[in-house]
């Protein structure tokens, strides 16, 4: 039988005219049922920090996690970033601001609200977990498979009638995050300051929502990268997992 997925060939090497976007889970870090039981090769780690010495700071994390999670990650690496899908963006002189940061009351208490039947509704569904990322939630099954449609219908009962979050499918996990921020947004914010201004984008991800980031990177006439065979996907090139994705940083790290 024929293959109808698009062979994507392998990314060139960068060059110093480049910004690097890295996305983490599932990019630069195999996925685990609990995030926070992860940790990153020391290898990985030196080559991030060598690629961004070589291209003057110009290398950004693109994440779903928090910046403190991703700080503690990176350590001592202290890198530009965006944290919970562009809600958080943090710049190259450490500067972070929050985008739509009009988290009222009311949305507090409903997402306060959502995390509360969130952690009942796993209580009855063992495996399933509940991230409570301040400003986001998120809900993960890796561990549950089979609660995979429970967990979506939980998701899409909440999310009714609260105008100010929309839902973000992922790989095994849905999450509640702000309306108007995503990956690509976070991109294009930080291509308009320097380092960034005047590179060009390449990001590497590989989930649903690293999409955003492909289409941003494709629009600013960069390099879009698919980690995983996903489709469909607006990316132009691909590696096949992660441990081909360290090969391709070390690469570049010399």
């Amino acid at each position: 039988m024929a293959n109808d997925f698009p062979q994507r060939p392998p990314p060139p090497l960068l060059d110093d005219a480049c910004a690097l976007f890295l996305d983490v889970d599932g990019t630069l870090i195999e996925f685990a049922e609990d995030p926070e039981a992860v940790t990153l090769l020391p290898e990985v780690r030196e080559a991030i920090g060598r690629i961004s010495d070589r291209l003057e700071g110009a290398v950004a994390l693109i994440s779903g996690r928090p910046l403190e999670q991703l700080d503690r990650l990176f350590a001592p690496l202290h890198l530009p970033a965006a944290g919970l899908h562009g809600h958080q963006v943090r710049g190259f002189a450490g500067q972070t601001h929050a985008v739509n940061a009009d988290h009222d009351d009311t949305t507090s208490e409903w997402l306060h609200a959502v995390h509360q039947q969130a952690m009942r509704f796993a209580h009855g569904h063992p495996g399933v977990l509940v991230e409570d990322k301040g400003h986001s939630l998120a809900l993960h099954w890796r561990g549950a498979p089979h609660a995979a449609r429970d967990v979506q219908a939980f998701a899409e009962r909440h999310i009714r009638g609260h105008g100010g979050y929309r839902l973000q499918p992922g790989d095994h996990v849905v999450e509640f995050v702000p309306e108007g921020t995503d990956k690509g947004r976070a991109i294009r914010q930080l291509m308009q300051q320097s380092p960034f201004r005047g590179r060009i984008p390449v990001f590497l991800g590989d989930d649903l929502t690293d999409e955003y980031g492909f289409d941003a990177a494709n629009t600013l006439h960069g390099w879009s990268v698919l980690v995983g065979e996903r489709e469909p996907s607006a990316a132009v090139f691909a590696l096949p997992h992660v441990h081909t994705v360290h090969g391709w940083l070390r690469e570049n790290a010399y």
